[in-house]
């Protein structure tokens, strides 16, 4: 081969692979979102199949101000992340938060929430008589929250605990309560939340925006969400939008997105509206 031939080759290739960079980068005018469909009242499906929810709304909200065109669809959670990466879908949008674990994998917005977890249980049991609080704390500030958690320790011994599996809540429950309660993993939150009802476990732990609402329902008129909440830590930055690392262009456009629905008080409105409390995240 000639130089001449080959550096005609190098120049063809080298305008191919920056074109087919260009065109990655492109803005998109057509997103596909996965959510659980089964985290109430963030996600959900209705009884009549469509998806509905705090992010559902958001979602929605979302495309409108980047102009795209979106499909919503369902995934179950052990699913998200694996067929975002595959190209099943583009967006995850289902409650997850942003840890430093997830990271390794995919990319995330910056957060679009910021919601504590904690914990439910049995109005009668010791730690159900202190009741709700307003209190959250940052893992991040050790001492404080290793001070609440070993109050807490006391009133959950021996107790059942469901939590979903494959969340950070369930990674928080094995850090700081594994030789305290016996925690009993589920595929979904509905599942825990019947087994709650039967009786078969004692408490549940997961974020206090959807323990709200599943206490809302008449078979748990005997619990209560009790203690104090948990942030940060395991739990990560917040809840954002999953995405591909290679997706920059469609990043950017989310954030903007975002910025604008924290700017004009939209988050606080639609999350208020579905949580009954704001869960903008603090710029």
């Amino acid at each position: 081969m000639t130089i001449r031939r080959m550096a005609a080759l190098a120049a063809a290739f080298t305008t191919l692979t920056f074109g087919q960079v260009a065109l990655a980068q492109d803005a998109p005018t057509e997103i596909k979102i996965a959510t659980e469909g089964a985290y109430a009242p963030w996600n959900f499906t209705t009884a009549d199949g469509k998806l509905d929810g705090l992010e559902i709304e958001l979602a929605n909200d979302l495309c409108a101000r980047m102009k795209v065109k979106c499909t919503i669809v369902a995934q179950d959670w052990d699913g998200l992340i694996p067929s975002l990466t595959v190209g099943k879908f583009d967006v995850i949008m289902a409650s997850m938060f942003i840890t430093p674990k997830r990271l390794e994998t995919i990319d995330f917005t910056q957060p679009y929430a910021v919601d504590p977890s904690g914990f439910a249980i049995g109005k009668d049991s010791e730690l159900g008589k202190l009741g709700v609080s307003a209190e959250k704390f940052k893992l991040e500030d050790e001492a404080s929250a290793l001070a609440a958690i070993d109050k807490l320790k006391p009133m959950l011994k021996g107790k059942v605990v469901g939590v979903q599996a494959a969340t950070t809540n369930l990674d928080f429950l094995k850090k700081y309560f594994a030789d305290t309660v016996e925690i009993r993993e589920y595929k979904t939150t509905e599942q825990h939340d019947l087994d709650l009802a039967a009786g078969r476990i004692d408490a549940l732990f997961a974020q206090q925006t959807a323990l709200a609402a599943t206490l809302a329902k008449p078979e748990f008129a005997d619990y209560t969400i009790a203690g104090p909440g948990f942030v940060g830590g395991v739990f990560g930055l917040g809840t954002g939008a999953g995405l591909r690392k290679e997706d920059t262009k469609l990043k950017d456009m989310l954030n903007a997105a975002i910025d604008s629905a924290i700017a004009d008080g939209t988050i606080k409105r639609i999350s208020e509206k579905w949580v009954g409390t704001d869960v903008t995240p603090v710029k």
